[in-house]
């Protein structure tokens, strides 16, 4: 029976994967990182302080001075493809896309920044998307970062009066393709050092020390990355946490206090790396790869090298079609 000529149009139905990373100013400007840092630090998933407090102390001091701060920090790392986040982002999403074969509309999203979630999901859902798998890119599991990507997704499936399935992609941190994937990237990085390092620091994102005490698993989930992938490499690895933020105290060893303490120590060669973040970004390629070589050498270190995330590798692809397959199973 054919359609009435009335009849609204709907898409041949899909399936849809949208990855999904933290964000990235759209310039390494002020202004553009004014507005970047007033989505990210008035998510409450990020800052756990009642907004009657926390509001005056963001706009009248923090958006006032760190932006500023922060877009000269991002100057020294933006290509002319833009953000090192964005840009690997989107190679990954190509890269997926054309490892499925057009089984599925593969599509990136920024948590804070553009595009947004709820405009891509939006988008996917016009193309006719009835199945989308939701995959945030952070192999550890925190409040502050996969939980606020479902928070804004399921927001956004509110506002929809026909909603697709959906599925999230878990936490990987201890996932066997995850951990050989780590294994394979930081061993090549290190055949190619023109030395032999006396330390290898394995650098996370840090968070608030009471996020641990309060339930959230990120701390643990840090920890075990670090064992599994030491116990596959046959090597120790230095833990520690890195950009630090406000007068809370946060996990620790500090990155920082960590890499010159080496130094100081007499470990005057090191390598560094951040198996957190599915790619390089600020944090990695400023904050590790520049200040923390600075920091290095100032405590007396002769050589530093900062080893790259998965990006867009191979190896990092072929682990994340194999934990996108899976979770896609029964879909494909």
């Amino acid at each position: 029976m054919e359609k009435p000529d009335t009849h609204p149009v709907v898409a041949a139905p899909r399936i849809g994967v949208l990855l999904v990373n933290l964000g990235t100013p759209d310039a390494p400007t002020t202004e553009a990182v004014k507005r970047y840092l007033k989505q990210f630090l008035s998510d409450r998933r990020v800052v756990e302080i009642p907004p009657l407090v926390w509001q005056p102390i963001l706009r009248g001091v923090i958006l006032n001075t760190r932006p500023q701060k922060s877009a000269k920090a991002y100057s020294k790392v933006w290509t002319e493809s833009g953000s090192p986040l964005a840009f690997f982002t989107i190679a990954q999403m190509k890269a997926l896309a054309e490892r499925l074969h057009g089984q599925a509309d593969v599509r990136f999203a920024m948590r804070y920044g553009n595009p947004s979630i709820p405009d891509q999901l939006a988008a996917m859902k016009e193309a006719g998307c009835n199945r989308i798998l939701i995959a945030p890119l952070y192999p550890q599991y925190s409040g502050a970062t996969t939980g606020t990507v479902q928070d804004e997704a399921y927001a956004a499936l509110t506002k929809m009066r026909w909603h697709p399935a959906i599925r999230t992609l878990p936490a990987y941190h201890d996932d066997a393709s995850y951990i050989a994937a780590l294994k394979t990237s930081v061993e090549a990085s290190l055949a190619t050092l023109d030395f032999t390092p006396d330390a290898l620091v394995i650098s996370f994102h840090g968070m608030p020390e009471r996020t641990l005490y309060l339930g959230d698993p990120y701390h643990c989930h840090c920890q075990k990355t670090a064992r599994l992938l030491s116990e596959a490499m046959g090597r120790e690895l230095v833990v520690s946490f890195q950009s630090r933020f406000g007068r809370a105290k946060w996990l620790e060893p500090a990155t920082d206090e960590t890499i010159m303490q080496l130094a100081r120590d007499g470990r005057k060669k090191i390598a560094i790396f951040a198996p957190g973040f599915s790619v390089d970004c600020l944090e990695t390629l400023e904050e590790l790869a520049i200040q923390g070589q600075e920091q290095f050498e100032e405590a007396g270190g002769t050589h530093y090298a900062y080893l790259p995330c998965l990006n867009d590798s191979d190896v990092g692809m072929d682990m994340l079609e194999t934990l996108v397959r899976r979770e896609l199973s029964g879909w494909l």
